[in-house]
């Protein structure tokens, strides 16, 4: 009973009978491929039309639990630039979730959650179960830290709705959005026809920020101006073009690359590519990209006494490209702490990055030799620092190479010397940064960007392995032991939906970011550094991850801890994954870093 005819006749009947099914045109409108959920009954009208109205045109994506299903649709947007769809049962399942929607939110990342709701009418709802499980305005459980939020009160207005919701989710910045569909809507009887035409045109997203022309002009002067600047990167590799923009800017001006990787911005064996160095120490001139937090990267910082101390040289110039105060809440301070810029330029990237190329072209092209000679030494500096760097690194991977347990630079070399061989992508982890530093990431889609922290790891690897399912592509998680400790269930989602999934286990029987926490705080205070371990080790008895992930239908070897014997039993991983499309796991017992 829907306007809308372009779809084809699912069984066992085509047209909209149910509320639900004008909600399921509605989503068919979006064009979102997966939808993945835990089941919940209250959105128990909208499950029967998607499996029975709509078939297999949006595949569900069952999971173990509400943060993994977000997780998941957190991982697919950062794989794809794109949302998919999650479900999440009233209240209750809304507050499971909770968690992976204040990760999506603070990693930029469109997610569209919709959750059912009520009924409304309270004459409708069972006796406690619908009580407990309703609250007024469900939204405002996560409103602080979504894009918008809404809870549609006729299903006339559910379609309007939801396209906003798409819309909102995919504009810059991108970011999760909330919809609560009443159950009673969902089972009420359609009675008129609900147009849905018009929902694709509604959802698009508009054309991104553009930056004003003379902010842009003069934060070009500067950067030209500069003789030894270096560019912080972000975000903006959250468009695939960014990557080759920021290699011609660099190239173009003679500027360090320091990507912090909240997105792949930058090749990381380009000369001029200078993350995890000291170099902006020797910068007169600093580009923020697409960044949040310019502290971490520009400051020393004492752990201990809780103390930020700027590296920039005195007279060095800042400049900053971004969204700046677009789109941050008033309640989670994600936003972090803000140092004085110079100029300021607010604007998408993806739009920005082009226009100031060309911008600094034109100012070049009006250079002395003198000016090229400073541009040409500063380079040649950048291409030495990048060049001694990266020779440390391998040095220290094969001073390390023979070591008990694994070193962690022996596992990221080992698993490299594996992948090398595929079309690959590193999902979240990495190493403690040690595959950031050995591997060669020479393409976009390499990295979608690293993990947030503890219990971010394995659902966004999901959500990667799904995006890159049917590429050919060997997707690779290396995977902290304390995280899958979180959401080890996560384990039967790629095995039930064949996810090319290789996971390598960074296996340090310990939660160790808040070991190393708790000893430095020991040594600081004088009491015993051997009771740090106390409620950090994962071990008495040390879970047997390949045991558990067998038990999830996984190929799986281990535990290993001999150093040579990794590489090995990672190529038979790996050729699993490629022979039969389905995921394996490796645990390595590591060092703690």
């Amino acid at each position: 009973m829907t306007t809308s005819s372009a779809h084809p006749s699912w069984a066992p009947y085509d047209k909209a009978v149910w509320g639900s099914d004008v909600m399921v045109d509605a989503l068919r409108e979006l064009h979102l491929p997966y939808i993945a959920l835990n089941p919940g009954s209250s959105f128990r009208g909208l499950h029967d039309s998607l499996v029975n109205y709509a078939g297999d045109e949006m595949q569900m994506i069952e999971c173990p639990h509400e943060k993994i299903a977000v997780a998941l649709a957190h991982g697919y947007a950062k794989a794809t630039g794109r949302p998919m769809g999650v479900l999440l049962h009233d209240l209750v399942g809304l507050l499971q979730g909770t968690m992976g929607i204040y990760y999506a939110y603070i990693d930029r990342a469109p997610v569209l959650v919709l959750g059912g709701s009520g009924p409304a009418d309270h004459d409708r709802r069972r006796p406690y179960i619908d009580w407990i499980h309703s609250a007024n305005v469900q939204g405002q459980a996560v409103r602080e830290y979504t894009k918008w939020d809404h809870e549609p009160r006729s299903i006339e207005s559910v379609p309007s709705v939801l396209a906003r919701a798409h819309r909102i989710a995919t504009t810059g910045p991108a970011g999760p959005t909330y919809v609560a569909l009443d159950a009673g809507l969902q089972e009420d009887r359609v009675t008129e026809p609900v147009p849905v035409d018009d929902v694709a045109a509604l959802a698009a997203a508009p054309s991104p920020v553009a930056p004003d022309p003379a902010a842009l002009r003069a934060l070009a002067e500067q950067l030209c101006a500069a003789e030894r600047p270096v560019m912080v990167l972000a975000y903006p590799g959250r468009d695939p073009a960014s990557f080759g923009h920021l290699v011609d800017l660099a190239e173009l001006v003679g500027i360090g690359a320091l990507d912090t990787h909240w997105r792949l911005n930058f090749p990381t064996r380009h000369p001029l590519c200078v993350s995890d160095t000291d170099i902006v120490d020797e910068a007169d001139c600093v580009l923020f990209v697409d960044v949040k937090d310019m502290v971490k990267p520009t400051h020393r910082t004492d752990r201990l006494a809780r103390r930020n101390v700027s590296r920039l040289a005195p007279g060095c110039r800042v400049l900053s490209i971004g969204f700046g105060d677009m789109g941050i809440s008033s309640w989670s301070e994600d936003y972090a702490q803000l140092i004085p810029a110079d100029h300021t330029v607010v604007a998408d990237t993806a739009v920005a990055l082009p226009l100031l190329i060309e911008e600094c072209r034109a100012l070049l092209a009006e250079d002395d030799a003198q000016r090229a000679a400073q541009r040409a030494a500063w380079t040649r500096r950048l291409t030495e620092v990048h060049e001694n760097t990266r020779a440390g690194w391998t040095q220290h991977a094969a001073e390390v190479a023979g070591e008990t347990p694994v070193a962690t630079a022996q596992l990221a070399a080992a698993v490299w010397n594996v992948v090398r061989e595929h079309d690959w992508v590193l999902t979240a982890g990495t190493a403690a940064e040690w595959a950031l530093r050995l591997w060669d990431f020479d393409a976009p889609h390499r990295h979608p960007g690293k993990q947030l922290g503890t219990a971010t790891q394995i659902g966004i690897s999901l959500g990667v392995a799904l995006a890159h399912k049917g590429t050919g592509r060997l997707v690779v998680d290396l995977q902290p032991d304390g995280d899958l400790m979180f959401d080890v269930g996560a384990l039967w989602v790629a095995s039930r939906y064949r996810l090319p999934l290789l996971v390598v286990m960074f296996n340090n029987r310990a939660y160790y970011n808040d070991w190393e926490h708790q000893e430095k705080l020991a040594a600081q205070r004088g009491t015993p550094v051997d009771r740090a371990h106390i409620g950090m080790a994962i071990s008495d008895p040390a879970p047997d991850f390949a045991a558990v992930a067998k038990g999830f239908g996984w190929y799986a070897e281990g535990p290993i801890m001999d150093p040579a014997a990794v590489e090995a039993a990672v190529r038979r991983a790996a050729a699993h994954v490629q022979a039969a499309g389905g995921p394996a796991l490796v645990d390595v017992v590591c060092q703690p870093k």
